[in-house]
């Protein structure tokens, strides 16, 4: 496989690391971002609007084949909305997607797309729903069954505790998929599961499943959950005197950021993701950098991974040809295709595309240490 491999730029360090060659002339490449920039869910899409933002920058300043145009679309996390943001774009002139955020959005706008041919790279949309029977959607978060079997196999591998809890949201797809296959992995790694207990999304009171986790000796609680439930989980354990291990995956990324939230109940909580803001690599640290610097704040993993998605459309563009004002049909079928031919080095990791749209990378830990994550090394 003829490989690409797109690196970030470092622009405050003189670093050039990402060059398209040979171009005479500068084409700009209309790529929409759609997700919840406004709503309850809002902390990841304004996490994947800012990152993307920073790509396009960077790729705008190096001075390269393409300039970046961001398309901002707020589909406040609804399905319908998103559709709805997905046709604005369009209108606008949008060539290619940096989206959705969030699942149910992903799934809508992703059976639109299809229909219309128009390509989708996903940050953070990560049930396998959103790529089933869909050629032309992409993503570059891990899948729900890649996060729930290596987060199982992570936890035995360093040794954590073995007696373990869940609690998931058997009304969310996304966390549905990554405890199915959780479970599946414990067994064969010898986690014992000594105690299950589920939520919806109406649900406001944790007691009875953290009473049940700690009534059952759970040592470790595994959360594959999104971080406001989690953080209502955390105060329920505090108030009960309870401190297991807590496990979760990436929807638990962006608790520090919740309003009012006492951050030292988080204290200990260990994450499976594909990013770590402490990271010493030049590419994590300048990224880290130039995301402080315009909103000074920790950039998050769904910051990351659009950050990273930007430079990959960008990347398989130019190995598809893409040219100013190409239409969106006209080159979804040249896009799928590059995309499993490049490999992009980014914050995230290294990152290969199979023919399903599922990405190929190493996922590592972070923990939450005086407020802030940091890489786990046990």
């Amino acid at each position: 496989m003829k490989k690409l491999v797109a690196l970030m730029l470092a622009l405050t360090l003189g670093l050039s690391v990402f060059a398209f060659a040979g171009a005479e002339e500068t084409i700009t490449l209309k790529i929409a971002h759609i997700g919840p920039l406004t709503g309850a869910a809002a902390v990841y899409g304004v996490a994947t609007s800012r990152g993307a933002k920073i790509a396009a920058e960077e790729i705008s300043a190096a001075g390269g084949k393409y300039k970046v145009e961001i398309i901002d679309e707020d589909d406040t996390h609804d399905a319908e909305k998103a559709v709805y943001a997905y046709g604005d774009a369009l209108d606008k002139g949008a060539q290619m997607i940096i989206g959705t955020t969030t699942t149910t959005p992903c799934i809508a706008v992703g059976a639109e797309a299809y229909n219309d041919r128009v390509f989708m790279l996903t940050p953070s949309a990560s049930s396998t729903a959103v790529t089933a029977d869909k050629d032309n959607v992409y993503q570059v978060c891990f899948t729900d069954p890649a996060q729930g079997a290596a987060s199982a196999a992570y936890i035995a591998e360093k040794n954590l505790p073995t007696k373990v809890a869940v609690i998931y949201n058997n009304a969310d797809a996304y966390s549905t998929g990554i405890y199915q296959t959780f479970v599946d992995k414990a067994q064969e790694v010898g986690l014992e599961i000594v105690s299950t207990t589920t939520f919806t999304d109406d649900t406001t009171d944790f007691s009875v499943q953290v009473a049940d986790a700690k009534n059952n000796g759970a040592e470790l609680v595994f959360l594959p959950i999104y971080y406001t439930p989690a953080s209502q989980i955390l105060l329920n354990a505090s108030s009960i005197d309870y401190k297991p291990v807590f496990f979760g995956v990436d929807g638990m990324d962006g608790i520090l950021s919740i309003e009012g939230f006492d951050t030292s109940l988080a204290e200990g909580v260990m994450l499976l993701t594909p990013f770590s803001a402490d990271a010493q690599d030049e590419l994590t640290k300048n990224f880290v950098a130039k995301y402080q610097e315009l909103y000074n704040e920790i950039p998050n993993q769904f910051a990351a991974d659009a950050y990273d998605g930007v430079y990959a459309l960008v990347a398989a563009a130019e190995k598809a040809g893409v040219q100013e004002g190409d239409a969106p049909e006209a080159i979804c079928d040249a896009m799928i295709a590059a995309m499993q031919e490049i490999e992009v080095t980014g914050v995230t990791g290294t990152m290969t595309w199979a023919a399903n749209g599922e990405v190929s990378k190493t996922p590592t830990a972070v923990i939450i240490e005086n407020g802030a994550y940091v890489g786990f090394n046990n």
